[in-house]
């Protein structure tokens, strides 16, 4: 290696451009830390016409994808092109051609990130992701050096702006559900087909990324349960106000006794919780590991320059590897087995709102059924409608299993005092586990 690394990009997108703006305006940085120049040497769009966010030199520019991949000068590729299937089948060419390959590429490091450094392993090259979780918040970097030698025991996080824009806007401004996300879309957080975001699946393959690396055990994307916040009622977060709590849409991985649970879903998080702060399109990942305790990474999580950071953070630690001579040496088999906890070895707190008869003997027998599964209750509101002769009914559980939880939702659909369970979400309140 000489006094010279050549980057090749394969897009350039909004975080593409972030790169060359980078490269360009930190050169005497790189150089002071590496001593060697970092230059982009070519890079792959689909359009040569097209007006770009960033001043580059159309002489880099091709829609030929061996231009990058088999160009002998460069050594690194940096992947913002997107999707999944094109992605993959560059990247496992830049591998086969011996080239470090950084993404932020979300989607195909959940599907694929395993195969992807097992490859990247095989040919002595490395294979980093820093940006594909929390955009600019150096969180995998954080979990794989920073607490190298702790147990991580449980990761949660806010790890989708667009659901926590909507959200915060519905709890500060009272806003409905479609108002706040075309307010989102309006400002550029929310895509024209927000789908991926609103339902959890963006979030979701963050959290098997991170449930991965923070627990050495191969979770697949399908491990991951999911729910969305396409369903969330303005009553509910009043009624989170009043009882302590801020619905955030949260991905949440635990790790005890060798066994994993982890699942994204809308939850009541109480306000002394750190992530209850969080607002707006910001992300935050909470770690508890056994002997650092509790630690909280806040930041943008996406954008130009937020990304284009995780991205060259990454370039530069596969230079260092390259001057030390130790590249694709990163990669450790994974310590433990997976095994998913089962429904009786899940514990929570939950919230579950209802519409009863406002009758004698109503609330005793709804307390009954709960009773009989040893579920007791926190927290109890009561709002009768004397025009209806009806009362809308809120509580909040102690911990019990979400096995029991989910019998006593059974058992309460079946009562005929009661008219309908209009919903129920998982609480966190409380937090070290």
């Amino acid at each position: 290696m000489g006094n010279n690394v050549s980057i090749g990009l394969l897009g350039l997108g909004v975080v593409g451009s972030g790169v060359i703006k980078l490269v360009e305006e930190h050169q005497e940085k790189l150089i002071h830390q590496l001593g060697c120049d970092v230059q982009v040497k070519s890079v792959l769009v689909r359009d040569l016409e097209k007006t770009r966010g960033v001043a580059i030199d159309q002489s880099f520019l091709t829609t030929n994808p061996d231009d990058v991949l088999n160009d002998p000068e460069i050594d690194i590729v940096v992947e913002v092109m997107g999707g999944i299937d094109l992605a993959r089948e560059y990247i496992l060419k830049a591998f086969a051609a011996k080239k470090h390959v950084v993404t932020a590429n979300k989607d195909l490091v959940a599907l694929y990130g395993p195969e992807l450094q097992e490859v990247a392993s095989r040919n002595k090259c490395d294979f980093y992701y820093e940006a594909s979780v929390a955009g600019g918040i150096p969180i995998l970097r954080g979990i794989v050096d920073g607490l190298a030698s702790d147990r991580i025991q449980q990761v949660m996080g806010i790890v989708n702006g667009t659901t926590n824009y909507i959200l915060t806007k519905m709890n500060t401004e009272g806003l409905s559900y479609d108002t706040a996300l075309k307010q989102a879309q309006e400002l550029g957080f929310a895509e024209a087909d927000p789908t991926a975001d609103v339902e959890g699946l963006d979030a979701a393959r963050k959290m098997a990324i991170l449930g991965r690396l923070s627990f050495s055990t191969d979770v697949d994307l399908e491990d991951v349960e999911v729910s969305g916040i396409t369903n969330i009622e303005i009553e509910d977060l009043e009624y989170g106000k009043q009882l302590g709590y801020t619905m955030k849409l949260i991905g949440f991985a635990n790790f005890d006794n060798q066994q994993l649970e982890i699942n994204v879903q809308p939850t009541l998080l109480s306000n002394n919780h750190p992530l209850s702060d969080v607002k707006n399109e910001y992300n935050a990942v909470y770690v508890y590991g056994k002997a650092v305790g509790e630690t909280m990474f806040y930041g943008p999580g996406a954008g130009s320059l937020p990304t284009a950071t995780a991205i060259m953070s990454d370039v530069i630690a596969a230079i260092k590897n390259m001057r030390l001579g130790v590249s694709g040496n990163q990669f450790v088999e994974y310590h433990f087995k997976k095994v998913l906890k089962t429904p009786e070895q899940r514990f929570g707190q939950y919230y579950v709102r209802l519409h009863a008869k406002d009758e004698v003997g109503v609330f005793s027998s709804i307390s009954t059924l709960f009773n009989d599964l040893n579920i007791s209750f926190k927290r109890i509101l009561q709002n009768p409608n004397k025009k209806a002769e009806t009362a809308e009914i809120v509580v909040v559980t102690h911990q019990t299993s979400l096995e029991n939880f989910q019998k006593a939702l059974e058992n309460l659909n079946e009562l005929q005092a009661v008219l309908e369970v209009n919903s129920y979400y998982k609480v966190e309140g409380d937090v070290a586990k």
